[in-house]
């Protein structure tokens, strides 16, 4: 009986490494973000017409050739102000041209610049922000910057940049740049110091770790879900910026296309022709709560207390 017993059962051997091994399933960060962005079916829904729009929006003025300085149907009365139907989607303007054409040849413009001065606020403020919340020598005087900026009218500096460099892409970039950075840093410098005096950075700074190396590895890993809910406010808002910019002829100028120009090209006609007004404000207002939705939901699946 007892040999049988014994036949049962037989020794382990004993593994050091085996025996320090923690059974836990594997975790990706970044498996863990798209797999809880892509649980909700109506922001993937909101994500994928946001694609087709900026996709669309980049290749069809290349196709239509649109300008706002080519009227080839000014003379021919018949080609004016046609109302929205299947041989003209959106209609056609005071000279003939497709409304269609105008509004994606704007809403293109409108959101490459948006791209472009989000990309330089981020690349600009995020570091100096780390910085400016990690150093108190630096807050001093980063303080009084700030301060001096923050007090500058927005519309005062777009008409005086507007008038030294002129209008155009280049010079709306510079003014939708040139001060919000700063506004970017201070906000980073405060989500900085609410972390940054925490038990694992004093003890990183006592064993001698870099500055650098502490913002980089301890720091801004924790902002990525911050950092992404501040870009979904952005971008919608840099598009609203040019769109005002250009309504108030700060903006592109008459010879490049744009929301806000085509929205202002457009006002004085609401009254006998409503549609020409109102088709590139519901564009600009899809495009814009499409980007805070897509944004915003993916700020939330970046957030690891998300992760299920």
């Amino acid at each position: 009986m007892d040999t049988e017993n014994t036949n049962l059962f037989e020794f382990a051997a004993f593994d050091e490494l085996e025996s320090e091994h923690i059974a836990a399933p594997r975790y990706s960060y970044w498996k863990s973000v798209w797999r809880t962005f892509f649980k909700n079916k109506f922001t993937v829904a909101v994500a994928i017409l946001l694609i087709f729009i900026v996709a669309f929006a980049l290749i069809q003025p290349m196709k239509s050739g649109y300008s706002p300085t080519v009227t080839p149907n000014i003379n021919n009365a018949d080609m004016k102000f046609l109302k929205p139907g299947p041989g003209h989607i959106f209609g056609t303007d005071h000279v003939g041209n497709e409304v269609f054409d105008a509004v994606w040849a704007g809403a293109r413009n409108s959101i490459i610049i948006s791209f472009i001065c989000t990309a330089i606020n981020m690349l600009v403020g995020i570091p100096i922000g780390a910085l400016w919340g990690f150093s108190k020598k630096m807050d001093k005087w980063m303080i009084e910057v700030y301060n001096i900026i923050s007090n500058i009218p927005f519309l005062l500096l777009a008409m005086i940049l507007s008038y030294v460099l002129g209008a155009g892409m280049r010079s709306l970039i510079i003014t939708m740049t040139c001060t919000e950075w700063i506004f970017v840093a201070y906000f980073i410098r405060t989500q900085v110091m609410i972390i940054r005096d925490r038990e694992y950075n004093l003890a990183s700074k006592c064993l001698g770790t870099r500055t650098g190396t502490m913002i980089v590895k301890n720091i801004l890993p924790y902002l990525i879900s911050v950092i992404m809910t501040y870009i979904s406010r952005q971008i919608p808002n840099l598009i609203s910026y040019e769109v005002f910019l250009s309504y108030m002829g700060l903006g592109l100028g008459t010879t490049n296309a744009s929301l806000g120009q085509t929205i202002s090209m457009y006002t004085s006609y609401m009254k006998g022709y409503p549609h020409l007004f109102w088709i590139p404000v519901s564009v600009l207002a899809i495009i814009s709560i499409s980007l805070y939705i897509v944004g915003q939901k993916l700020a939330d699946a970046a957030d690891p207390r998300t992760h299920m």
